[in-house]
């Protein structure tokens, strides 16, 4: 390759818009040499930066005196202290990761989420009747600050001391005054963390630093003083200023696409999908780099021991080969894949505190100030967006409001999988049956209202979302309907096939993504499963006396599921159209009928949907049509027969426990019972975090990340979906 490419990400051009210089250089040159900073290789294709990532042994991430001397994981290199375990590879960075990672497990964050909402509510509070902020300044940066530093056990007169240098470091120019002031500022940090230390081991309390303190390495030795300083500077860095980045860009984006901000608003649940969309188009560290340990060659580009090579996160996540129409936000994308977190060893551990510092920033937001205004002429870019992109200026305005007069986060729900049993299942139509979810103790489940979803997680790892159609009134029961999808993925035959009184599955929810807004009346449009929110639906508005009509289409009536229950709610506002005897549905009729305040709800097949869609928009009714698509893309997931799954053991090589995996649980469940800490993400096969090495036995591969060479050769499997092939693993646990 040409060493005279004239490739630089921290260039002015780069920084104006990272998106369209990575995919510039994706189509002419994807994998080069460029001559800037000493020399090194870019990659800008997903495929690429996820191999590198993911391989330690050839892409190394310790500092070196390749490339000069300084952090070694960007380029170019830069002052700092060493940074454990992002700057070690495993093995060394095992042991901290095994340090840490009981900290932040989905779990143990669910735990820190009250902490949270109360922060949020306490940080807006102390500007809400201004009318006006800098959202940098007085939300993005002070409540990720006082969240990490609360939870790790930092007194609150330290909060806004390393808040402000830490984000100095990101967003002021090297050599400013601001980034001396930075640097000074980290130095007090040190300190600060010594004494904490110091603290902690006198006196141990309930927080993160104290848990640290106290942490052995597997031979029972004790961290030394550097090491926990080195652990929690970097638990402090990653978790203010990569927050605070995310949560601007998103204000910044939603003020610019007011009709994405109102959709949020009034479907605040579309917010959880929506997080790894924003994530995936606004990531906080744009790209990492590795040091090349042995002779290789990645996209036909040679690399020899010493070489520096550049990975991009920001051009792995606009690859349209992994992401369609990237330059495009889409709420409901399934952005499961994106590598802002990283993927391999070193996927960031925090991936979970920062989704729920994120989410209670934007909530309060949409909620409390939903007609913020971003002034644009005021608005402060990151110097350069070559390693970190971000704002250091957002101001706004927006009307006033009051106080918070209760304590956030009362709404209850299941935002971890957990475990649901079946109650009662019975056919109501050919090929569909209701299935009732229910607490193991019969207490009351979270409250829901018309138009919400849950996500039930099968055995077998499958992730499928299903309408509740019961009664929201019935406090102990969630109702959900299911089609067998005879041309699917197995996931209905699946649930088909296990649901039986006593069976228990992980569920998460309630969601709401479709809620039934107010309106003088309502033309209710369902086709096949679509009924079933749409049952709910015509229940509440019947109940509020509220006018509508239904429409009801399916391809016979012995297809046609909850037919009854819904005429007994409707009556005669209930029209059903079996297609072998009435034909479709005649849209222009139905729709050129309207009265002028009358809202549209349809869910169905896609091709309804669309046809619905059409029409609404040649007669001028879009802004009144709301409609339910679970757009999750399953293209990703590995097809096979979970009938097929069998019972087989694992053995855990670190403590040389041996567990019983049966056929109806994921290896992940029974790992989970027995193992703290345990680093894992998306649960789909999808996103890398739970990879872990096969040390014996045959793996059975059911991700999307593993190539095909490192599926023959089974040293590693994720854990979250895949099972073995015989009847014994053992694992590096």
């Amino acid at each position: 390759m040409s060493a005279d490419i004239d490739f630089d990400h921290h260039s002015d051009e780069a920084n104006a818009d990272p998106v369209a210089y990575y995919a510039r250089f994706r189509e002419s040159c994807p994998v080069g040499r460029s001559a800037a900073y000493g020399g090194f290789t870019y990659t800008t294709r997903y495929a690429d930066v996820a191999r590198i990532a993911r391989d330690d042994e050839t892409f190394s991430s310790a500092r070196s005196g390749h490339g000069g001397q300084g952090v070694g994981i960007v380029i170019p290199k830069g002052p700092g202290l060493d940074q454990y375990p992002i700057e070690l590879d495993p093995p060394r960075s095992t042991e901290y990761r095994q340090l840490i990672n009981p900290l932040l497990t989905p779990e143990a964050v669910e735990h820190l989420v009250p902490m949270i909402e109360r922060h949020a509510a306490r940080v807006v509070d102390d500007f809400i009747e201004l009318g006006s902020c800098d959202f940098v300044r007085d939300l993005t940066n002070p409540l990720p600050a006082a969240v990490t530093l609360d939870w790790l056990g930092f007194p609150e007169e330290d909060w806004a001391k390393l808040a402000g240098p830490i984000h100095d470091i990101f967003a002021a120019p090297a050599g400013s005054e601001r980034a001396v002031r930075g640097a000074a500022g980290l130095a007090y940090m040190d300190q600060r963390i010594r004494e904490l230390i110091a603290e902690r081991r006198s006196t141990p309390r309930t927080d993160a630093v104290s848990t640290l303190v106290a942490g052995r390495r597997a031979d029972g030795s004790k961290f030394s003083e550097d090491e926990l300083v080195s652990v929690i500077g970097l638990l402090i860095a990653g978790g203010v200023d990569t927050t605070t980045s995310l949560t601007g860009s998103t204000l910044v984006h939603l003020a610019r696409h007011p009709e994405q901000r109102q959709r949020l608003i009034d479907s605040l649940d579309l917010l959880d999908t929506a997080t790894e969309e924003f994530l995936r188009a606004f990531a906080p560290s744009q790209s990492m780099a590795r040091t090349v340990t042995q002779d290789v060659e990645v996209g036909g580009c040679p690399m020899h021991a010493g070489d520096r090579v550049l990975i991009p996160w920001v051009a792995a996540n606009h690859d349209p080969a992994v992401f369609p129409d990237p330059e495009q936000v889409r709420l409901d994308r399934d952005a499961s894949r994106h590598l802002s977190f990283g993927i391999g060893s070193h996927r960031c551990a925090g991936a979970h505190l920062a989704r729920a510092m994120f989410r209670a920033m934007m909530t309060q937001v949409l909620t409390r100030l939903p007609d913020y205004l971003v002034i644009e002429e005021g608005l402060v870019a990151y110097p350069t967006r070559g390693n970190q992109s971000g704002w250091d200026a957002v101001p706004a305005v927006f009307t006033p409001g009051p106080r918070a007069t209760a304590a956030a986060g009362t709404a209850r729900a299941l935002r971890t999988p957990t475990p649901l049993r079946v109650t009662a299942v019975r056919a109501v139509a050919e090929g569909v049956v209701a299935v009732d979810l229910g607490l193991p103790d019969g207490a009351e489940l979270p409250p829901w209202q018309p138009g919400a979803h849950v996500e039930v997680r099968l055995p077998s790892g499958r992730l499928r979302q299903y309408s509740l159609c019961g009664d929201p009134a019935d406090a102990t029961t969630w109702r959900i309907g299911v089609l067998r999808e005879h041309l699917g993925r197995g996931g209905s035959a699946e649930l088909h096939e296990l649901a039986r009184p006593g069976a228990t599955f992980a569920v998460r929810g309630p969601r709401n993504h479709f809620p039934l807004v107010p309106a003088a009346s309502y033309l209710f449009v369902a086709g096949g499963i679509g009924v079933t929110p749409v049952l709910a639906m015509v229940r509440a508005a019947a109940g509020r006396g509220t006018p509508f009509a239904v429409v009801y289409g399916g391809r016979t009536r012995s297809t046609m599921a909850f037919a009854d229950e819904l005429s007994a709610v409707a009556g005669d506002a209930l029209t059903l159209l079996p297609q072998d005897e009435a034909g479709l549905p005649d849209l222009p009729r139905l729709l050129g009928d309207l009265d002028a305040d009358t809202a549209v709800y349809a869910c169905g097949p896609a091709p309804m949907l669309a046809a619905v869609e059409r029409e609404c928009a040649s007669l001028g009714l879009t802004d009144r049509l709301h409609q339910e698509r679970f757009t999750a893309d399953d293209g990703l997931e590995t097809a096979f027969d979970a009938a097929e799954n069998r019972t087989f053991a694992v053995q855990l090589a670190r403590t040389g426990v041996t567990l019983t995996v049966p056929a109806d649980r994921r290896l992940i469940e029974v790992l989970r019972d027995a193992v703290s800490g345990l680093s894992y993400d998306c649960e789909k096969g999808y996103c890398g975090a739970c990879e872990t090495r096969v040390l014996a036995g045959t793996p059975e591969h059911r991700d999307s990340v593993l190539s095909d060479e490192e599926r023959l050769a089974g040293r590693t499997m994720m854990i979250c979906v895949g099972r073995c092939q015989g009847d014994r693993l053992v694992l590096d646990i």
